[in-house]
């Protein structure tokens, strides 16, 4: 599949908007499916970690109990796919070499050294990573799928502890949120307004009185 133009991104994050109402008809190809997931995974890690794990959740019953702790929101079931982004907490620890092994062996073992310099004892900074990794992911995700036709909608409003049961989710892995991506049962609505920009951006420090 030919990668898209700049022009291409642009429209992408111009366009993208939170739908909430999808078409439970519609069904995305393997293929399609196969390609989110293949651009998600190109998403930046630190020190190329890859912490990430998105779990495809396609089946139906699995759909229904998690949109029963979802506050029952409809995209949980009708949307085309849904994804829980998580990640692994230790992944730091997990042989990191191999997040390295297209470069030099001696390259290796002084990243590898790096890694686990940074982040052994620093509970937080290893929680605060996952949640960063999944957040530029689900970013990548959504524009993956503005840029192929869908619409998506990033989701945090379930009960994390039910979901996590739900999924199985291991106990060295974080549970971030979730992405919903179909077609859409009609045009996104407006966006609601932007706040000023010198409000937003900050030029080097923040004046204080």
């Amino acid at each position: 599949m030919k990668g898209p133009s700049n022009v291409d991104v642009l429209q992408a994050i111009e366009s993208r908007r939170s739908v909430k109402a999808f078409d439970p008809a519609h069904v995305m190809s393997d293929s399609e499916v196969v390609e989110l997931m293949r651009l998600a995974r190109l998403s930046p890690t630190a020190f190329n970690i890859q912490h990430y794990r998105f779990v495809v959740v396609d089946d139906p019953e699995l759909r229904r109990q998690i949109r029963a702790v979802s506050f029952d929101q409809a995209q949980v079931t009708d949307a085309s796919l849904l994804v829980v982004l998580c990640a692994d907490r230790d992944a730091w620890r997990k042989n990191p070499a191999r997040y390295w092994s297209h470069v030099p062996e001696e390259n290796q073992a002084a990243l590898a050294g790096m890694i686990t310099q940074y982040y052994d004892g620093r509970e937080q900074e290893q929680r605060d990573e996952c949640m960063r990794t999944c957040g530029i992911a689900a970013q990548t995700l959504m524009l993956a799928a503005q840029g192929m036709g869908y619409e998506s909608c990033p989701m945090d409003g379930f009960d994390f502890d039910a979901v996590s049961r739900l999924i199985n989710l291991p106990e060295d892995h974080v549970l971030t949120m979730f992405v919903a991506i179909g077609k859409p049962l009609a045009p996104a609505h407006p966006r609601g307004g932007q706040i000023p920009v010198d409000e937003v951006v900050i030029r080097n420090r923040f004046v204080t009185d």
